[in-house]
C-alpha cells in the first residue's frame, strides 16, 4: 500500500476564531495570575513616626512633646496591570519555498515519466512535463510529515517535504506553476502526543501558511488566477485561509479557480452546494466549473461512528452543534465524473515509486510500488462515488480491476476511523489534475479579452479623373477616365472609359 500524504491535523482545530479566544483566556489569566499582588490596589506604606533617640533628659527639661506621626499621604498608585494583549505570532521575515518557480531545486517540476500498470499484467510507458507557460497558478500546502521532534516544524527544508511535494503536488505543474511554502506545521510527535496541539501552537502553523500566501500574492500572483491545494493539515488550514481572506473579498475571490481541500471535513448544508464553511464559495458541480471548492474523503466502506472523516460528529471538527448535525453534512465532490450526479466513475491512480523518508517510512503496511520510472499509474482497478449514508458522506472506493488484477491494493493502514486517508489524493490524483486543466481553459476563456477580429480585405476602389486622356482621333466632350488602385478581373490595372 502507498500513501498519498501522511497523518492529519489531530486535535481540535474548529477554526482560528476559537483558536484565537483560546489563546486570549490563556493570555488573560496569566497576566492576570502573574500580575497578583501588583494588580492590586497598593496600600499606602505605613511611615514610623519620626523618633527621636531616647536621650536621658530629665522629664522635666525635656517634656515628653507627641510628635505627630509623619504620615505619607496615600498617593494612589495605579495598579501595574500587565496589559491583556493578544501575544503575536511573528511571521518569518521571508517564506521558504519549497516550490517555486525559478528554483534551483524544485521538488514540483521533477521527472513524471510513469509505467503504466494494466489490470491484466501488461505495462506501457507514459510521457508528461510541466508546462511551459501554465495560465494559472497554485498554491499547495502539504500535510503532516515532519519527524521533528518539536511541536512545530522548524522552515527547514527536510527530504520528507521535498518527497511529499513530489508525490502530491509535482503533477499539477502541468497545469499551472506550483508555489509551495515550508511553514511550522505541527510535527507527527505532537499530534500523537495527548496535550502537545495547543492553541498556540495551531495559530503558529496558521500564521505560518498565511504570511506565505500573502507574500505570493504580493510578489508572484500578478493578478493570476490560482487553484488552493492541501491535504489534511493542510487543507484544514486552507479551509481556515478561505474563510478569512477568500470567502469575503470579491477580488480574491474572482482570481480564485479553486480549492482542492482533501481530508478536511469542508461542510455544507445537506442537499445544497453553497454555505456552511464558506458562504460564498460554493462546492465545484461540474468538471469545468470555477471558484469552487473540491472535497471529499475516501473509504472503503462505510464511515463508522466516530470516524475522523466523513462525520459530522468528527473530533476533528471540535464541539458540534445541534444545528450542525441536523442541517450540515461533509462535502463529497467526485473528481471522477463531469457532473456531480450521484454517478460513479474510474479513478485515474498515480503512486511514486521513492520510498518515503522519515518516521511515515516506518509504517510495514506504507511501501512504494515497483518500477523502473519515478512514477506507476494503474488505471480501472478504482471506481470513484460519493455516497451519503446514516449521516456520513464519503468518496467510496470500489476494487473494479479484473480477477487476476495482482496490482497493490488501497488498504486502510490507520485504521477504520482514518479510512483511506493516507490514499485521498494519489488515488485519484490523475482525475484532479485533469480537472484541474479543464477548469484552467475555463478561467482562461472567462478572464482573458477576446481575440481582435481579423483583419477585413480591402477591395479595389475607383477613381474618375476629369480629364481626356491621349487618344488618336476627335473625343466627345464628356468623356472621363477611369483608373483604379488595385486589380480587377485577371489583374490588370488597365484602365476603363465610360460616359458620365
Amino acid at each position: 500500500m502507498r500513501r498519498g500524504w501522511k497523518l492529519g491535523l489531530e486535535g481540535v482545530f474548529a477554526g482560528r476564531a476559537s483558536m484565537l479566544a483560546a489563546l486570549g483566556t490563556a493570555v488573560l489569566i496569566g497576566s492576570a495570575f502573574g500580575a497578583g499582588a501588583a494588580s492590586a490596589e497598593t496600600p499606602p506604606a505605613e511611615t514610623p513616626a519620626a523618633v527621636t533617640p531616647a536621650m536621658e533628659t530629665p522629664p522635666a527639661v525635656l517634656p515628653a512633646v507627641e510628635t505627630p506621626a509623619v504620615e505619607t499621604p496615600a498617593v494612589e498608585t495605579p495598579a501595574v496591570v500587565t496589559p491583556a494583549v493578544e501575544t503575536p505570532v511573528t511571521p518569518p521575515a521571508e517564506t521558504t519555498w519549497l516550490c517555486k518557480p525559478g528554483l534551483v531545486e524544485d521538488p514540483c517540476e521533477s521527472s513524471e515519466e510513469t509505467t503504466v500498470q494494466l489490470g491484466d499484467g501488461s505495462t506501457s510507458v507514459e510521457q508528461a512535463q510541466p508546462a511551459s507557460n501554465p495560465p494559472i497558478d497554485c498554491f499547495y500546502v502539504y500535510p503532516t510529515v515532519s519527524s521533528e521532534i518539536a511541536v512545530n516544524a522548524n522552515l527547514t527544508i527536510g527530504p520528507e517535504e521535498k518527497q511529499i511535494a513530489i508525490d502530491q503536488a509535482s503533477r499539477f505543474s502541468q497545469d499551472c506553476k506550483v508555489y509551495a511554502p515550508i511553514y511550522p506545521q505541527l510535527t507527527l510527535v505532537a499530534i500523537t502526543t495527548p496535550g502537545d496541539v495547543t492553541p498556540a501552537a495551531s495559530e503558529k502553523a496558521y500564521i505560518g501558511v498565511l504570511s506565505a500566501f500573502e507574500e505570493y500574492l504580493a510578489k508572484y500572483n500578478e493578478g493570476r488566477g490560482f487553484v488552493l491545494i492541501g491535504h489534511s493539515q493542510g487543507a484544514l488550514l486552507l479551509k481556515q485561509l478561505i474563510k478569512e481572506q477568500i470567502d469575503p473579498n470579491p477580488t480574491l475571490r474572482k482570481q480564485l479557480v479553486s480549492a482542492v481541500l482533501l481530508g478536511g471535513n469542508v461542510l455544507v448544508p445537506k442537499g445544497k452546494t453553497e454555505g456552511g464553511d464558506f458562504q460564498n464559495v460554493p462546492s465545484c458541480q461540474t468538471a469545468g466549473q470555477t471558484h469552487c471548492v473540491v472535497a471529499y474523503s475516501s473509504f472503503l466502506k462505510e464511515p463508522p461512528e466516530g470516524a475522523d472523516f466523513g462525520r459530522v460528529t468528527s473530533p476533528l471538527l471540535g464541539t458540534t452543534t445541534p444545528e450542525q448535525l441536523a442541517n450540515d453534512e461533509v462535502l463529497c465532490v467526485n473528481p471522477a465524473v463531469l457532473s456531480q450526479d450521484g454517478s460513479a466513475g474510474p479513478l485515474q491512480r498515480y503512486e511514486s515509486t521513492t520510498p518515503f523518508p522519515g518516521f511515515l517510512g516506518l509504517f510495514g503496511d506504507i511501501h512504494a510500488p515497483k518500477a523502473p520510472t519515478p512514477w506507476v499509474s494503474m488505471p480501472g482497478q478504482y471506481s470513484g462515488q460519493c455516497k451519503q449514508v446514516n449521516g456520513a458522506s464519503w468518496l467510496q472506493l470500489t476494487d473494479v480491476g479484473p480477477a487476476e488484477d495482482k496490482r497493490e491494493q488501497v488498504a486502510e493502514v490507520l485504521g477504520p476511523l482514518w479510512g483511506t486517508h493516507l490514499e485521498d489524493v494519489n488515488v485519484a490524483l490523475g482525475n484532479l489534475v485533469g480537472m484541474t486543466a479543464l477548469q484552467a481553459a475555463t478561467y482562461k476563456a472567462e478572464t482573458e479579452p477576446p481575440p481582435p477580429p481579423p483583419p477585413r480585405r480591402r477591395r479595389p476602389r475607383f477613381r474618375f479623373y476629369r480629364h481626356q486622356p491621349p487618344r488618336r482621333g476627335q473625343q466627345p466632350p464628356h468623356r472621363f477616365y477611369a483608373g483604379h488602385d488595385g486589380p480587377i478581373g485577371d489583374g490588370f490595372p488597365g484602365p476603363r472609359y465610360g460616359r458620365r
